[in-house]
């Protein structure tokens, strides 16, 4: 079975920002689409996770306490459906997510790796600063469909 057309690219190599597309980081009805799609058609769309590279595959929860909160949200697309109206209802079958086939290893989250972190208060903290007030991280190493950590032992 052939891979679905890729309609939005990243080159891990580049910046959100610099990408051959630009996405957004926010839903407004005046960013223009970056691509459009048919109904029933399935496609590939490469993700960056929301701080566009600046959580680090390290032991230092630093880089989460120091998040910077102004560039948040790296969001691909947005996405025009061909004949979809305003007030449409879309339903999206979601067939496999992933990390960056190509890529098993890299500086990027989903380069064979990705975080689970925890703010700090000092940095707007969460739901659970009252329990949690300082920063965390936990490194998740993929392996096919398996995760683990060393800093989550076991």
């Amino acid at each position: 079975m052939a891979m679905p057309e890729v309609v939005f690219p990243l080159d891990s190599t580049k910046k959100f920002p610099d990408q051959q597309l630009v996405g957004h980081n926010r839903w407004h009805p005046d960013i223009p689409p970056v691509a459009t799609v048919s109904p029933g058609q399935s496609f590939r769309v490469h993700c960056r996770e929301w701080f566009d590279g600046e959580i680090h595959n390290d032991d230092s929860a630093m880089d989460v306490r120091d998040a910077p909160l102004s560039i948040v949200h790296a969001l691909s697309g947005p996405f025009a459906v061909q004949g979809a109206e305003p007030g449409d209802l879309l339903v999206v079958d979601i067939l496999d997510v992933g990390p960056i086939p190509q890529e098993d290893s890299g500086p990027l989250a989903g380069q064979g790796w990705g975080y689970t972190g925890i703010f700090a208060r000092q940095n707007g903290g969460g739901f659970l600063t009252d329990y949690f007030p300082d920063a965390y991280k936990a490194v998740w190493d993929f392996r096919g469909q398996t995760a683990s950590s060393r800093h989550v032992p076991g």
